[in-house]
């Protein structure tokens, strides 16, 4: 198995915040329920600010972050848009919420087990396991709005 270096890891954490934003925003316009909608914009704000502190983290150690292209943001896009369009219940909405929640726990985790050592950097892991606790709590709040 290959060591993660920390910019993997940050990359990594980058495009989790990118793809929940993109997400976010996507299930926004379908969602009618109004908990839902004040839980989608809150959640969103808190992507924005992970995502800003991997930028700061990413400008101060000159890596680059990419985010992801255009052809994985339509496929989300139209992937979401089907599946509102026969349902966009509270129970819906918070499901797909979780899978997407879980999917970002999954590859945090995954790269943080990873994550070699000596190529270790003590901000990026911080803000690594700092998003995978957050993640943790949203996933927590979707799954309390299924029931």
């Amino acid at each position: 198995m290959e060591l993660k270096k920390s910019e993997e890891i940050l990359a990594e954490v980058h495009r989790n915040c990118q793809l929940a934003l993109q997400s976010i925003s996507d299930i926004l316009p379908e969602a009618e329920d109004p908990d839902v909608r004040e839980e989608l914009l809150r959640q969103h704000d808190e992507y924005e600010k992970m995502c800003s502190k991997a930028a700061i983290i990413a400008k101060d150690k000159n890596i680059e972050l990419k985010n992801p292209g255009p052809i994985k943001k339509a496929m989300m896009w139209s992937s979401i848009k089907m599946s509102t369009m026969t349902d966009n219940s509270r129970a819906h909405i918070s499901e797909m919420m979780v899978q997407g929640t879980v999917m970002g726990i999954t590859a945090i985790r995954s790269s943080l087990s990873d994550m070699s050592d000596e190529q270790e950097d003590e901000d990026i892991r911080k803000l690594a396991e700092d998003t995978l606790q957050m993640e943790e709590r949203f996933e927590e709040i979707w799954k309390k709005m299924i029931e």
